[in-house]
């Protein structure tokens, strides 16, 4: 079995690498090629942490596996990053192990990715303000993702916390771009592109705050009662996701569908749009929302390459298991 530390991610992956993985996932789980199994996600009664497991199986790359892990909300005092993961990577063949991977780094940028995927997908060609909702650990990759889809202009923000809009500011500074802290009326009006990443409980976002043609990437939930936006706002869209059954069960759509405002017969999974099976955006005006609940097979994808670079670099640990 291969090791690969959670300290040798980060020489590892990149956003360019991320992305095409991500990217190639979502088409492959739309020809059929790989499929997720079910997920499952519950609050363990202690340190109000949230614990699952994501797992799939894509039969092109041959990527079996599963992440184990969550949502610790006190870590960041403690000086942890909140969601805590693990990749474990079995031999399609064999069914031994084959990996161990860190995951939480990869989390993250899988997660950016798969919005940055949206984006570069669905987005107006002439988006110029990015609006960021939430301003947690994920924020900052968020954006650096995002900023890689579009000639972005300017970056603006809210956050239930104003303090932490620091961390937005200082990753707009670093891409060359200004920030500014707006109220959400403001953001809905006017950012062309609006990426939310929250464990909200509530809606932050209301339909009647966002301009026509805006694009939304809904990145925060993930887990059934979780909610970023209206659901008013997710009928009103044109919506896309990463996997259907995940977004009516855990995901955005989980609310307007309940409500019945939204059929699920009109989520649209992305990996059509990727593999040219659907138009994706049809007018500047359309609003379109992708619901990004998280896949396992992102995981897998973005380990599977991890672990493959580490052979490369010879910086995977081998143990006999």
């Amino acid at each position: 079995m291969l090791i690969v530390p959670e300290a040798e991610i980060a020489g590892l992956m990149d956003r360019k690498s991320c992305f095409e993985a991500v990217e190639g996932v979502f088409a492959a789980m739309s020809r059929g090629d790989a499929y997720n199994f079910p997920v499952i996600r519950e609050a363990i009664g202690h340190a109000d942490a949230l614990y699952g497991f994501k797992s799939g199986f894509d039969r092109t790359s041959l990527a079996l596996g599963l992440k184990s892990g969550g949502y610790w909300p006190g870590n960041e005092a403690k000086g942890l990053t909140n969601h805590q993961s693990t990749v474990i990577l079995f031999d399609a063949d064999t069914g031994r192990v084959k990996a161990l991977v860190g995951g939480n780094l990869l989390t993250a940028l899988r997660t950016a990715a798969a919005s940055a995927v949206s984006i570069r997908h669905l987005a107006r060609p002439d988006a110029k303000v990015l609006g960021m909702i939430g301003a947690g650990h994920q924020s900052s990759f968020q954006m650096r993702a995002a900023l890689e889809q579009r000639a972005f202009e300017k970056v603006i923000g809210w956050n239930f916390h104003p303090e932490m809009l620091d961390r937005l500011a200082a990753t707009a500074h670093e891409a060359g771009l200004p920030f500014e802290a707006v109220s959400l009326d403001q953001l809905g009006q006017e950012a062309d592109v609006i990426i939310s990443i929250t464990s909200s409980f509530a809606p932050i976002l209301l339909s009647a705050q966002v301009s026509p043609g805006t694009h939304i990437a809904c990145m925060g939930t993930d887990t059934k009662g979780k909610q970023e936006v209206e659901a008013a706002l997710v009928a009103r869209a044109t919506v896309f996701t990463d996997e259907v059954a995940q977004a009516i069960s855990i995901g955005e759509c989980q609310h307007a569908v309940a409500d019945g405002t939204l059929d699920p017969a009109r989520i649209v999974d992305i990996g059509r749009v990727i593999n040219g099976d659907h138009p994706g955006r049809t007018s500047p005006q359309e609003v379109t929302l992708f619901d990004g609940t998280g896949v396992g097979l992102q995981d897998l994808a973005v380990a599977a390459a991890v672990v493959d670079l580490a052979v490369k670099k010879g910086v995977a640990i081998s143990v006999d298991f």
